[in-house]
């Protein structure tokens, strides 16, 4: 086993014991939309919280308000998870980013599969089919997500057929991508993603409530336009490129267990975060870019982005790696991914609450 995975987490604190700057709660409440968005956010410097709250309804029909211990579903960031499991491989000299995918799946009948290497996958710029240019089902969503989990209609045996795209032909964000990666990262170190994600995260950093879809106990319900989310899809045939689930605080753990070197080394999460421009500054199974904040000075501030959106739930896990802040939002409606916004733009309420949290002096504190 990796020997960083159980370094002592006190050891790897940072800033233990001093007080973290002040942050202006009521210009971040005034940035939150309870009504297009309501859900949780929850600001951390360090390893302390310094904002956590849960606004608005979780259900419009029991009248049931948010509570900060809820399970969400973490959807496409699980595509970080993903990408810092096969870093540890990277780290571990089990696999080589470069690397043809025929390498450690032979058995592959993916087009390309002799030139698609990790690091494509996991910039999305693989060339593998797009899960909505497959067969559509019920309300709109495709077959690949409908199906039981071992039909070839879905998970690695369908993202290996047909596609029209060659490799680094242009950037193409899907699921297949990290589905695929997935496949890899089993079988170079020979065990099922669900275990990996068992034994290098949840348990080596204390994290209960995380796991793999499908889950007996349900998470937080989405819904779309006041209306329950459709029942179509099967959320564990996302696989490794959204099938899991936590709370925002274990989600936080995470964060600050990569943020610190608990789970990679320095010059693999360097490789991690290292966003391209011309892909849209995708990095690994992230976004990494630096831009300014609305009326903060000039002074671009280094954004990790990663966001999740599947029905009508939305999470948006954000680190702010030079600033060691980390913010965290949830919304379990659909319409919440159009007002979180797009923080390269200065609009949107992921935006205003960052400013909000940072800028109480004028400039990124």
């Amino acid at each position: 086993m990796i020997r960083w995975l159980f370094a002592p987490l006190a050891a790897l604190l940072v800033g233990a014991g001093a007080p973290p700057p002040a942050i202006d709660e009521a210009a971040v409440a005034a940035a939150l939309d309870a009504t297009t968005a309501p859900g949780t956010v929850l600001i951390a410097r360090g390893d302390a919280i310094v904002f956590e709250r849960a606004f608005g309804l979780v259900d419009p029909a029991a009248k049931a308000e948010h509570s900060l211990g809820q399970t969400w579903r973490w959807a496409s960031v699980s595509k970080q998870v993903t990408a810092t499991l096969a870093m540890q491989e990277v780290a571990a000299d089990r696999l080589d980013l470069d690397a043809p995918i025929l390498k450690y799946l032979p058995d592959s009948k993916a087009p390309f599969a002799g030139t698609i290497t990790s690091r494509m996958l996991m910039q999305h710029i693989s060339g593998l089919p797009r899960t909505e240019e497959g067969p559509i089902g019920r309300d709109g969503w495709s077959t690949f997500y409908m199906v039981d989990r071992g039909s070839p209609e879905t998970g690695r045996t369908w993202c290996e057929g047909p596609t029209n795209r060659k490799p680094v032909s242009e950037f193409f964000y899907g699921d297949c991508d990290f589905i695929m990666m997935a496949a890899v990262i089993e079988a170079t170190s020979g065990k099922s993603y669900d275990s990996l994600i068992a034994e290098r995260i949840a348990q080596p950093l204390g994290l209960a409530s995380v796991g793999v879809f499908p889950r007996t106990e349900p998470t937080v319900a989405g819904f779309s336009e006041g209306k329950p989310e459709t029942t179509a899809f099967r959320l564990e045939n996302f696989g490794g490129a959204g099938a899991l689930y936590g709370t925002t605080r274990d989600l936080l753990a995470f964060d600050r267990a990569l943020m610190t070197g608990k789970l990679i080394p320095e010059a693999e999460r360097a490789q991690m975060w290292d966003g391209k421009p011309e892909y849209g500054f995708a990095a690994l199974g992230q976004w990494s870019f630096s831009v300014p904040l609305k009326d903060c000075g000039d002074t671009p501030v280094r954004i990790v982005e990663r966001r999740g959106f599947i029905g009508g739930v939305v999470l948006r896990n954000i680190i702010l790696p030079d600033l060691d802040v980390v913010i965290i939002m949830t919304s379990n409606r659909a319409e919440a991914e159009a007002a979180f916004g797009e923080i390269w733009q200065q609009a949107g309420i992921t935006h205003d609450v960052m400013r909000a949290a940072l800028c109480a002096t004028g400039a990124p504190l």
